[in-house]
């Protein structure tokens, strides 16, 4: 689930009309209060007119690898391994709508990894039986599993040591923490599954977006801990860690900056926008402030 930034709004000052000049002559009042533009402004307004007849030249988007979904002058393939890993889970992205659009998404280069029949995604914020019949039967498998954190949310690792049916199937979450919740809580379908968490002590290697907790991994991330260990196998978590750790140290070389957790931030006073108003934003501030889980 990719962290979330608050996007602040700021408001241009308001364009005030000239002060009326005490040198005005009688005439040119005469002009400005009964709605006649002098000559120049006429000839400005008709400059300006010219302007929209002029042709709009579109920017063509850069041209993109067929693999990596990145631009082909930054292309992650080096970083990819060079056939997709051999796996027999099977995983579920549920991706919110806006995350289709994000230049520094992650689920591209997680998907370029993994078989195409083992790894699917499905972009979307509501779902039934009746408009996807396929991931309404894999919700009510004894073999599926959903990562969220939360009370009810088992240990992964310990879950699977305990558990009758061996998982074979996962889904995961792609949207910020507001956008995680919305689709967990109001699609009945996703409180079918096992609800797992990972415990890892692991900090994210996503540093050039900001994380709500210093806990917080992006999809990429949770998919590769996880995989690792219904695969038993750690050498998956270090593969598909790869390319993130390139696309991360690419943006840092071409003037991106670390980005800090809003918890660390907020506990070392280093927040920078002002402390919302809203009563519920402003109580996940506290939370956040205080290590406490939300």
């Amino acid at each position: 689930m990719e962290p979330q930034e608050e996007a602040g709004t700021a408001r241009d000052p308001e364009a005030r009309p000239p002060a009326s000049s005490p040198s005005q002559t009688p005439h040119e009042e005469e002009h400005r209060e009964g709605g006649t533009a002098p000559l120049g402004e006429e000839a400005d307004g008709a400059s300006a007119d010219g302007l929209w007849q002029l042709p709009v030249e579109r920017a063509e988007r850069r041209p993109e690898c067929s693999r990596c979904s990145r631009p082909q002058k930054v292309c992650l393939c080096p970083f990819l391994p060079p056939h997709p890993l051999h796996i027999s889970t099977h995983l579920y992205v549920i991706q919110h709508p806006a995350e289709e659009s994000k230049v520094l998404r992650t689920v591209p280069l997680l998907a370029a990894c993994l078989p195409q029949d083992n790894c699917k995604v499905k972009i979307g914020r509501r779902f039934s039986e009746e408009r996807d019949p396929e991931l309404s039967a894999v919700c009510r498998r004894s073999g599926t599993l959903i990562l969220y954190p939360g009370d009810e949310a088992a240990n992964l690792e310990e879950f699977i040591l305990d558990s009758p049916v061996y998982p074979s199937t996962i889904i995961i979450i792609d949207g910020t923490w507001s956008q995680a919740k919305d689709i967990f809580y109001k699609n009945s379908l996703f409180r079918l599954p096992k609800q797992v968490q990972l415990k890892t002590s692991i900090s994210s290697q996503y540093v050039i977006r900001t994380q709500p907790t210093n806990r917080c991994l992006s999809t990429l991330e949770c998919a590769a801990v996880a995989l690792s260990i219904l695969e038993k196998n750690n050498d998956i978590q270090e593969t598909l860690l790869r390319p993130l750790q390139a696309l991360c140290s690419f943006q840092l070389q071409h003037g991106a900056q670390i980005r800090l957790s809003k918890e660390y931030l907020l506990k070392n006073g280093l927040y920078p926008k002002p402390m919302p108003k809203n009563k519920r934003k402003l109580r996940k501030m506290e939370l956040l402030m205080n290590s406490v889980k939300i």
